[in-house]
């Protein structure tokens, strides 16, 4: 029996996304094999290295940066694009160019002509590029849809979605972080919720969202909140520490907030609090979290309408945590998500309108065991050797690139919606963005 082919992987910005999927990946060695990895910071290119067994790690190769590797010819079957979002495309582009198939991080790209551009270049170049939207992956989403696609409450006619970002997260990413401003990254209904717009779409049977209204703004995370002046590091506050929630030197003295710390400072683990408290002096992550330069909205309510007549509403906020929805239909409605696992009745309800008990859906964990995501980057990994080496074409692949860009479509004429205090018919808005005659 012929061994099985290894699909061999370049990292390319070697982040805690990157280094998540590499190492998911080493624990499939016989389907994996890393070949290379890019980053400006050694560390992180050196760990994606050691996730290789130790008889492969001569021949990873490791580079300064993303031009430095793409500068060769490819050195591997995947490239995964892992950078921040305002460089994904020139890296994606140039390596479906050299030949790579893709795994890239969400959002495809900073903008949704760039977006759109890089659908087209996969489907002239006949590339295979996977979008990281690891909700499908995950076992409670994967049981929503097949509920929903059995028929058991009939016509799907309208749901409500919600996600809760989570106060602290919200602070971290969309305030002081990387995703804070929405002119150096992306709106937040894209950076955050193409994840959401994608499992929409997917959950409906793929219906096509035909218009959208959407109203949000940013109320809380400002500096018209502060009742008095206060110094804008919050090393240099003088109350105790964590009287404020968000206090930034919880970093140094809270498990969870150390944490998310450790996304974005590598010595998080292994730093002492000292050590933490100095680097928060000159980090953006040691700013007053109501004196930030952020833009993005701390809550955002979205309606749609899909094909067919469908409706929905989803809400995303800072103020609550996690995700849960409802969704309608003819014969019944179904109740899921954290709200209800911590509330009652359970994960997933499925209640019928006409006779019958509620029926509760118990998860099963996957093979393997749930890492990150609910599972789902798990999940992504076990799908990606057949993504891009057995299922026929692209269009057949779990999250394909011509799939992702409708969502992103969505969330972008969301942000347009939002912005313009108008319904916005999606399909013009994309011709219009692809035509150069709206920005986005």
């Amino acid at each position: 029996m012929p061994e099985q082919k290894r699909l061999s992987l370049a990292g390319i910005g070697c982040g805690s996304r990157t280094r998540t999927y590499m190492k998911l990946a080493m624990e499939q060695k016989n389907r994996y094999r890393i070949a290379a990895a890019a980053d400006p910071v050694k560390q992180r290119t050196e760990a994606v290295r050691d996730f290789a067994p130790e008889e492969d790690r001569d021949s990873v190769r490791l580079f300064k940066d993303a031009a430095s590797l793409l500068a060769e010819p490819r050195l591997a079957d995947v490239a995964i694009i892992g950078t921040q979002d305002d460089y994904h495309y020139a890296p994606c582009r140039k390596a479906m160019e050299l030949g790579y198939h893709v795994l890239l991080e969400k959002p495809i790209a900073k903008t949704l002509k760039e977006a759109l551009e890089l659908r087209d270049t996969a489907r002239l170049l006949k590339r295979r590029v996977a979008v990281c939207h690891v909700l499908r992956y995950t076992q409670f989403y994967r049981t929503l849809k097949k509920i929903i696609d059995s028929g058991e409450i009939g016509e799907v006619i309208t749901f409500n979605a919600n996600e809760g970002v989570g106060a602290w997260h919200f602070a971290h990413s969309f305030v002081r972080g990387h995703w804070g401003n929405s002119k150096t990254s992306t709106p937040m209904i894209v950076a955050k919720c193409c994840h959401d717009m994608d499992i929409l779409y997917w959950l409906m049977g793929r219906r096509k969202c035909l218009s959208v209204a959407s109203f949000g703004e940013l109320t809380f995370f400002t500096k018209k909140t502060l009742s008095s002046p206060r110094p804008e590091r919050c090393t240099e506050w003088t109350t105790p520490v964590g009287e404020d929630p968000w206090d930034a030197r919880k970093y140094a003295t809270d498990d969870e907030c150390k944490r998310w710390l450790g996304m974005v400072y590598d010595r998080a683990q292994e730093a002492t609090a000292e050590e933490i408290c100095e680097w928060l002096k000159t980090s953006p992550w040691g700013r007053d979290y109501l004196q930030c330069d952020n833009d993005q909205p701390d809550h955002q309510v979205s309606i749609m309408c899909f094909e067919g007549g469908l409706t929905g509403t989803f809400t995303m906020t800072a103020f609550e945590q996690g995700r849960h929805i409802e969704v309608y239909g003819t014969k019944g409605k179904i109740r899921a998500g954290v709200f209800y696992k911590e509330n009652g009745p359970g994960e997933i309800t499925v209640t019928p309108h006409f006779g019958g008990k509620n029926r509760v859906v118990e998860l099963e964990e996957l093979a393997g065991g749930y890492q990150g995501h609910g599972g789902g980057d798990w999940g992504l990994i076990e799908a990606l050797y057949d993504d891009m080496l057995t299922v026929p074409s692209p269009e057949d692949m779990t999250t394909s690139i011509e799939e992702s860009a409708h969502s992103h479509v969505m969330a972008f004429a969301t942000e347009h919606a939002r912005l313009s205090g108008q319904v916005v018919d999606v399909a013009d808005f994309e011709r219009k963005v692809a035509e150069g005659i709206l920005n986005y």
